[in-house]
Formats: C-alpha cells, structure tokens, sequence
C-alpha cells in the first residue's frame, strides 16, 4: 500500500528470505516411559546422574538446568521445588558462557520436584562437598548445583561430549537429543504443580 500511494519508492520485503518450513517429518517424538527408564539407569552413579533425573522428572531444559544454584533449592520442605531465575547465555564476543541475572520473562519459574529429584539432588550435595574438597585450591565456588569438575559454569558443549554422548549409547535410547524440550517450557500453574510431580513420578517410577 505504501508504495501504491508513492509513500516509499519500492517494498523492501520483497529482498527478505522467508524461513524454513521444518519437515513435518522431523517432528520430536517424545520418549515413552520405558526408554525414559532405561536412559535413567544408564545414568546410575555419573557425576551427572541428578542433570539427567531433573532433565527428564521435571522437564527442565539445557540451559536452565546449568545455571541451578543451591540457593535455588528447597530440598526439605513438603513441597519441595527448584527456582528457575537465570538463563545461560553466551560471553563477550560469543567466547564462552556466563550466566544471566534473569529469565527471558523476567519471572522466576517454580518447578515442583518428585521424590527421586529430592534423593538425587541430596545425594549430587553430598558428593560434591566431597569433590569440593579433594580439589581445594582448585575448586571455584559459584553454588552451582551442576558445575563442571573445578566448579565453574559446563559449557554445553563439553556437556554433550562428554557425557550425554556415552550415556546415550550406553541406555539404547538412540533418538534422544538433549533439544528435546529446548522449544517447550514446562510450564505449570501453580495449582497443577503437585498433579504434575505425582504424574511424573508414576509415570517414570519413584526407584527409576
């Protein structure tokens, strides 16, 4: 319209590329309950067992499950939850990664734990105080609740390379990727939250 009433000389859109259409193809499927099972057990005593158990029992993604500090956990309440507040973004000049002041909203996220994440999590504390102190000296204390082996922030990619890859491998769940639910949010309302947890952990198992 605008350059029908000779506001503009020409449409500048007409330069854009469009974006792709994804293959409907290519669709995610989201794992079943026993491949879910089976990449739970083939996590059993990694250093990153409690990653994979929040990852897969509350939905939490890559980046948010990377930025979890202590002070974010309520491990002993009767409701216990993890706050989601922070987003992992890249450093000056893309090199690296640093941790954010605030999610995407600018709102905290509540996410309500099963009993297994609660286990997990004091269990992942208690080796890593453990850690902490075998690399005195070393050891850079940011209160993550998943570091990397001195402490400070896992870059992703080392993440997958290290880890996701072998244990992938290990339980046979070959079509699992760890953008699985980089796309969706769990989000909740907060009177769903304790529905959700139980349908989690009937659904994965509370010994999974």
């Amino acid at each position: 319209m605008a350059v029908t009433d000779g506001l503009i000389p020409r449409n500048a859109a007409h330069g854009a590329r469009t974006p792709r259409v994804g293959d409907p193809g290519e669709e995610i499927k989201p794992l079943n309950p026993e491949e879910c099972a089976a990449f739970l057990r083939a996590t059993r005593g990694e250093r990153l067992e409690a990653l994979y158990v929040l990852a897969l029992h509350c939905g939490l993604r890559e980046g948010e499950l990377l930025t979890l500090r202590w002070e974010d956990a309520d491990l002993d309440s009767n409701k216990s939850a993890l706050h989601v507040r922070r987003p992992l973004t890249r450093g000056e000049n893309g090199r690296g990664f640093v941790i954010g002041s605030s999610t995407k909203s600018g709102k905290r996220r509540r996410v309500r734990l099963t009993r297994r994440a609660v286990a997990v999590l004091k269990d992942h504390r208690k080796r890593q105080l453990e850690e902490r102190m075998r690399l005195a000296g070393l050891w850079q204390d940011r209160d993550l609740i998943l570091p990397n082996e001195t402490g400070s922030i896992f870059n992703p990619s080392n993440l997958r390379n290290r880890s996701f890859t072998h244990i992938k491998e290990c339980s046979g769940c070959g079509r699992i990727c760890v953008s699985t639910t980089s796309g969706t949010p769990a989000h909740v309302l907060p009177d769903m939250q304790d529905s959700a947890a139980n349908a989690m952990e009937a659904a994965l198992g509370g010994g999974v």
